[in-house]
């Protein structure tokens, strides 16, 4: 309100200096203006209106709330006044009309039937397939020529398991125990456990457990108390162990007492001591006489 008070002031003091502050005092204490000389009333005349004016009612009512401008107090309602509100009818909810159902049956869409390949493209494919196997048959062939023994021995030792295939261009002691294929160009002497096949120039087993095939390029011997689970193939095989699996030799096979072989033999020439046991079938296919040839001649001369 501090507004208010200093036009308050201002007015006072307007009026202070329109009007001496003795007359001001006699207008405000309900003096009579007309007691004084008539010359002074005349010169006075504008300001006896100020004698009907109350500044000070005047200024206050500037003060009061209605003056700043507050808003006027909310009209309040009774509850009893107020009317409650009509309560609107429900609407009815339409129940859907049932839906036909469909009495043409779809028909079956045709099967596309798958077309037919092209025969010169899965000829052509299985031609490059033969093509990619010849030239990495060729290609190994040319490694293992190129191949030069060394005079070197690998001991693989008791109690040592190797899980993988192993290459060496010399020779190996294997004591203990391998899980994969061994590709040996020198010499291969077992008294251990092989877990795959074996290739070498010359194989020795003594006391050996063998599972997989036995590949050499010269002689074989399967020591005793060796056991053999497959194929044999060399030039020349001892065999004073057990061998469960056909034995392949270009040259002579030797069955020991303590053999025991089951599987087909194919060899040059077979010579099998007392006490070997054999279950299969014995053939000298490469021999330097053929019996089928031998007795169709003597047919023929008899004729």
């Amino acid at each position: 309100m501090g507004f208010f008070s200093d036009l308050k002031e201002d007015l006072s003091q307007a009026v202070n200096e329109l009007m001496p502050e003795e007359e001001l005092n006699a207008a405000m204490a309900g003096g009579d203006v007309q007691d004084r000389p008539a010359d002074e009333a005349a010169a006075e005349e504008p300001l006896a209106a100020a004698d009907d004016l109350d500044l000070s009612s005047m200024l206050d009512r500037l003060e009061e709330p209605e003056a700043v401008g507050e808003p006027p107090e909310e009209e309040v309602i009774s509850p009893d006044a107020m009317e409650e509100p009509e309560t609107a009818e429900p609407v009815p909810i339409l129940e859907p009309e049932p839906i036909e159902e469909l009495t043409e049956e779809l028909e079956p869409l045709p099967e596309e039937e798958p077309e037919a390949e092209d025969d010169n493209i899965i000829s052509g494919s299985s031609g490059e397939e033969e093509e990619t196997m010849e030239e990495q048959t060729q290609v190994q062939a040319q490694v293992q020529a190129n191949r030069v023994p060394v005079d070197e021995t690998a001991v693989v030792t008791e109690g040592m398991t190797i899980t993988g295939d192993i290459v060496s261009e010399g020779s190996m002691e294997l004591i203990g125990t391998v899980n994969g294929n061994l590709d040996i160009l020198g010499k291969l002497n077992i008294t251990g456990t092989i877990q795959g096949d074996s290739k070498a120039a010359e194989i020795f087993a003594e006391g050996a457990k063998i599972t997989g095939e036995v590949h050499s390029q010269g002689s074989v011997k399967i020591g005793q108390s060796s056991v053999v689970i497959g194929n044999i193939t060399a030039s020349s095989a001892v065999v004073a162990g057990a061998v469960k699996g056909d034995i392949d030799v270009q040259g002579p096979v030797i069955l020991d007492t303590t053999a025991i072989v089951m599987g087909n033999i194919k060899s040059k020439s077979v010579q099998i001591n007392n006490g070997a046991v054999i279950e299969g079938l014995c053939s000298q296919c490469y021999a330097d006489v053929n019996p089928s040839s031998f007795f169709e001649e003597f047919k023929k001369k008899k004729g």
